[in-house]
């Protein structure tokens, strides 16, 4: 890691976050590739060293071939132990059902994977769990829990802003990624996930990014694409439209549509609970 060690407020919550690592022991850190996952490998690797932390990044349909990539990358560019692993949720008829607790399922699949690792070297799963994720509907976490994972930065008192700013002073090139999220997110509730759509909507979303976006979500609607992007890119999107409708259709879709609200982590998963609370 480059940077230097924060100061002020962001270095005591970057002491926090160490001692909580150092009562560890060995671990195995979940990575996603995000900030908050990135940020708990880069420290617990520093602390404890590769013989004690084993970093594992969980591959499937639902990953997009983007991050698997970028875990690949930052853990050769930051000596990490790493691994990847395979999981099969989709063999899960309950996740396929992507009714509101699909999280759930997937966290299980994944703790399925990751215990008998743990096990083996007597080390603890950590996730990348902040406190903002605690205000949202993540039953995932409920699933880890359940099977004895732990939530360093929770632990630590860091929330997402904060991950951020450690991440920054410790010169980990992850503090400003964008929020990421499994590729079955961006399929409404009660749509079965299969694997032709987890791989419509990557193919969809990588054609963005070869395009210059960035941030962004394809939701999945049959032969409709709602894209969501930070709306500072809307005006660049509107301008290059018909590039924008060329690759989303290359990858399937009939209908292209671009969201004027913009991009809204979680918004469906907040809608279908809405929806559900009305219902009773």
């Amino acid at each position: 890691m480059a940077g230097h060690d924060p100061a002020g407020s962001t270095g005591r919550a970057f002491g926090r976050l160490q001692a909580v690592l150092t009562r560890s022991g060995r671990l195995v850190v979940a990575l996603s590739g995000g900030a908050d996952s990135a940020l708990l490998a880069a420290v617990a690797t520093r602390l404890l060293g590769t013989e004690k932390v084993l970093c594992a990044t969980a591959v499937s349909a639902s990953l997009a071939p983007e991050d698997l990539a970028h875990c690949t990358r930052i853990a050769d560019e930051w000596g990490l132990r790493w691994t990847a692993v395979t999981t099969n949720e989709l063999d899960d008829p309950a996740y396929v059902r992507n009714d509101l607790d699909r999280c759930y399922h997937c966290k299980r699949e994944l703790m399925d994977v990751l215990m008998p690792l743990a096990e083996s070297a007597q080390a603890t799963v950590v996730l990348g769990v902040n406190l903002d994720d605690l205000d949202e509907h993540r039953p995932g976490q409920k699933a880890a829990a359940e099977r004895g994972a732990a939530f360093p930065l929770v632990q630590a008192g860091l929330n997402k802003a904060t991950v951020r700013e450690v991440s920054k002073a410790l010169g980990l090139s992850t503090w400003d990624r964008p929020a990421a999220a499994c590729l079955a997110s961006r399929v409404p509730h009660g749509t079965p996930v299969s694997l032709g759509v987890l791989d419509q909507v990557a193919e969809a979303e990588s054609a963005l990014r070869h395009l210059g976006f960035g941030a962004l979500r394809v939701r999945h609607y049959g032969e409709l694409a709602r894209i969501e992007l930070p709306l500072t890119d809307l005006d660049r999107a509107i301008a290059v439209r018909d590039a924008i409708v060329a690759a989303v259709r290359a990858a399937g879709y009939r209908y292209v549509t671009l969201d004027l609200e913009g991009l809204r982590s979680g918004n469906l998963s907040a809608a279908a609970a809405a929806r559900a609370g009305a219902a009773r």
